[in-house]
């Protein structure tokens, strides 16, 4: 049996009995979207595909360095840090193409721990969409620099002048891919043999800046292969010495790093953003769609640009929107509407960085446009030109910080009627935290600008 033809506990048991494994490898998204796993003995293995097990409800309660939120009523000294139920997924197995032989599972929380629960969150999201009578088709695209440094080296030099693996702007470039070609077809194969297949791998315009356009799926699936894209070619690349990064904009000299996520709606197996007599061959349903993501963006920002740094790269002229627009085939909007056939007809959301949570930024996409439909929102005219140059309304215009971000998501009705009370009041809480943290650090361009002079 082959690792992505398990869909069942029983198949699970038999994969892994057929191997010989005395453990496998498990992991659950926290709210930042980082993996947080181990691995258990295949007797535990075994009880737990029938019950779950507890995991230390501390992943949904600390940030990214594993400082615990102070402002949260979820988990917290409070509550004593319980564990939380958690249920394997089977039909996630996988080969762990950096341990030949090995298999992982994904995992989701359970019971209460549901409401805030990333993957959970998204669920609920294609729930909606489901009894809309939709389904929901996504692909997501990364934009990811490669340095030729370790995890030590970066701390060493104090995360300056450090050596992407190539120089200059090459956009595009054969001559990288081909001087590269090993990295090239090790992070293709290790894709494909995680079924996490990649449709086109190029380099973008920066030193060491890559972009892979990953093969697209049913939501769920996609968001998946998505959020384990970035932890494994981030393990690939360190394994062989360097160190690749998702950050949105990690210097003021190179564009940032969109995470671009693609989607259209399908009923009934047919898909229904297409309308040939239509202005732009848009369909009744695409426009409402495409009108809730840009009414909602404002509102849902924090859950797209879910960092502090996320808001370095929203500034104009380096490719990412400074307001909720959308256009047809125009890059310089939030929402790029891409028209063609029935099937390719679809709505790229461009706000989004690679630094985003995938379910948390799919589930905010994808939410708002149900939102758009079930209240027959029209987008108004597409922006033509560019975007960037343009006066927007008010109402339209992004917030430009993490805190003012968590602000209209905790006072947002529809995000509380999207996603529930619960996961809003908690997120909302923890982008506050993460600004809290950031306002506390002394930056080098304050000591620059007034150490000596003033």
């Amino acid at each position: 049996m082959e690792p992505r033809q398990v869909k069942t506990a029983a198949d699970a048991l038999k994969i892994v009995k057929q191997r010989g494994l005395t453990h496998v490898k498990v992991g659950v998204h926290d709210i930042d979207g980082i993996l947080r796993g181990k691995y258990i003995h295949v007797d535990k293995f075994r009880s737990a595909l029938e019950g779950g097990f507890g995991f230390c409800d501390v992943v949904l309660g600390w940030d990214m360095n594993d400082q615990l939120y102070d402002n949260v009523t979820y988990t917290g000294w409070h509550t004593g840090y319980p564990d939380a139920n958690v249920r394997i997924l089977p039909e996630t197995c996988r080969e762990i193409a950096t341990e030949p032989g090995n298999l992982f599972f994904l995992c989701e929380f359970v019971g209460k721990a549901e409401e805030i629960c990333p993957r959970g969150t998204l669920r609920r999201v294609l729930e909606r969409a489901r009894k809309l009578g939709f389904e929901v088709k996504v692909g997501f695209e990364y934009e990811f620099f490669v340095f030729a440094e370790t995890p030590e080296s970066i701390r060493e030099k104090g995360y300056r002048n450090l050596k992407p693996i190539s120089p200059g702007f090459f956009g595009y470039s054969v001559l990288r891919n081909s001087v590269l070609s090993d990295w090239y077809r090790d992070l293709l194969a290790m894709c494909e043999t995680m079924d996490m297949g990649i449709e086109g791998l190029h380099t973008e315009t920066g030193a060491g800046v890559l972009e892979a356009a990953l093969r697209v799926d049913d939501a769920l699936a996609a968001t998946d292969k998505a959020a384990l894209f970035k932890i494994f070619t981030k393990v690939l690349a360190q394994k062989q010495g360097w160190l690749a990064t998702f950050m949105a904009k990690w210097s003021k000299d190179w564009p940032g790093c969109g995470g671009h996520m693609h989607m259209s709606l399908w009923k009934g197996g047919k898909p229904v953003f297409f309308d040939e007599k239509a202005p732009h061959r848009m369909s009744k349903t695409m426009r409402q769609f495409v009108g809730g993501q840009a009414a909602l963006m404002p509102e849902l920002l924090g859950m797209v640009a879910s960092n502090v740094n996320s808001y370095r790269r929203l500034i104009p002229g380096f490719w990412a929107p400074t307001a909720s627009t959308w256009g047809v085939e125009n890059r310089t909007t939030s929402l790029r509407v891409i028209p063609g056939s029935a099937k390719s007809t679809r709505v790229e959301y461009r706000v989004a960085a690679a630094d985003a949570n995938p379910y948390l930024a799919i589930a905010a996409a994808i939410g708002s446009g149900l939102w758009g439909i079930e209240n027959d929102i029209d987008p108004g005219e597409p922006v033509t030109g560019n975007s960037y140059e343009k006066k927007h309304p008010a109402k339209s215009q992004l917030p430009r910080t993490l805190m003012e971000a968590a602000g209209r998501l905790k006072a947002s009705k529809p995000a509380r009627n999207l996603f529930g009370d619960a996961f809003v009041d908690h997120y909302s809480a923890t982008r506050e935290w993460e600004e809290r943290e950031f306002r506390k650090a002394i930056t080098d361009w304050e000591l620059d600008r007034y150490m000596e002079i003033i």
